[in-house]
């Protein structure tokens, strides 16, 4: 009661605050709203955003957005500094954002807090996992080698084939999504997968459920890999779950698909595809020649 009364006293207390007209709820809102500005986005573009702008809501619904300080949105950066990509599209989220309110809603802003901050950049690509690393996915969590197993077999990004429903399967084929382009695609299912799903228990609609409706979140299947990960030691630390998808165009090109074969099964851009495929075919090539000496 005390604390209450205190709250009261000073104005504190989360009755006495008056909603502001300038929060980042309303600002997500307006700009989600505006058509001039969802009609020249991508849907594969407006699904990226929608992640992070749902993020921003979920912690700053009702907060001001002339209160946001250049050293909060650094710190924001900060401490997704293991998700560099996330960390800077956070960011750049931030600085688009206001920059709508202040130049096409006439918001009362000031400086953008979110320009000027050194981002992380591109990363390096995403390795393929050696044979080593794949063989310790029996020390992983469940969770974490179902999500590897879906990803190598379909050539999925993670985020993908973490919402794989068991519907998608039918028989010898199966429905996965190019997230670039927003669409199903129907390709073939290989055996083991099939096997995989057949034997898997099923404790809601999603391969990888949450519970009977909503699959498990992509935050939650990538912190538990960073912590095995973690554990198998610093040979480990470069690689990724999207290394995984880069594996699948690896052992297709060993296996001697063709070009269209692997973009058959991974949607991937002929570029991706030959810029893989080389790197499998100089293992198999340098394997081939360096028995032959022995």
């Amino acid at each position: 009661m005390d604390e209450l009364y205190w709250q009261c006293q000073s104005g504190s207390h989360e009755r006495q605050q008056v909603p502001s007209k300038y929060s980042w709820g309303e600002l997500i809102i307006v700009w989600r709203s505006d058509p001039r500005i969802q009609g020249r986005l991508a849907d594969s573009t407006k699904r990226s955003y929608r992640r992070t702008m749902d993020a921003i809501m979920e912690r700053n619904l009702k907060k001001d957005v002339r209160k946001t300080t250049r050293q909060g949105v650094r710190a924001i950066h900060d401490s997704l500094a293991e998700t560099p990509r996330k960390a800077d599209w956070y960011v750049q989220t931030i600085s688009l954002l206001w920059n709508y309110a202040k130049n096409k809603r006439d918001w009362p802003l000031g400086e953008n807090p979110a320009s000027g901050i050194d981002l992380f950049g591109k990363q390096r690509e995403f390795l393929p996992w050696p044979e080593w690393l794949v063989n310790k996915l029996d020390t992983a969590l469940e969770n974490v080698r179902a999500d590897a197993e879906l990803i190598r077999a379909t050539g999925q990004r993670p985020n993908a084939a973490i919402r794989m429903w068991f519907d998608h399967f039918h028989c010898e084929t199966m429905m996965v999504l190019d997230e670039k382009a927003g669409e199903m695609i129907e390709v073939f299912c290989p055996i083991e997968l099939r096997q995989f799903i057949a034997d898997r228990s099923r404790v809601g609609a999603h391969v990888l459920a949450k519970n009977l409706t909503e699959p498990l979140g992509y935050d939650a299947i990538e912190k538990a890999f960073r912590a095995w990960r973690k554990g198998l030691g610093e040979k480990a630390q470069q690689f990724t779950l999207h290394g995984l998808r880069k594996l699948a165009i690896v052992q297709l090109a060993e296996a001697g698909c063709t070009g269209a074969e692997i973009q058959a099964v991974t949607n991937q851009s002929a570029e991706m595809v030959a810029y893989y495929r080389s790197r499998a075919n100089r293992v198999r090539l340098s394997k081939a020649a360096q028995e032959q000496r022995t």
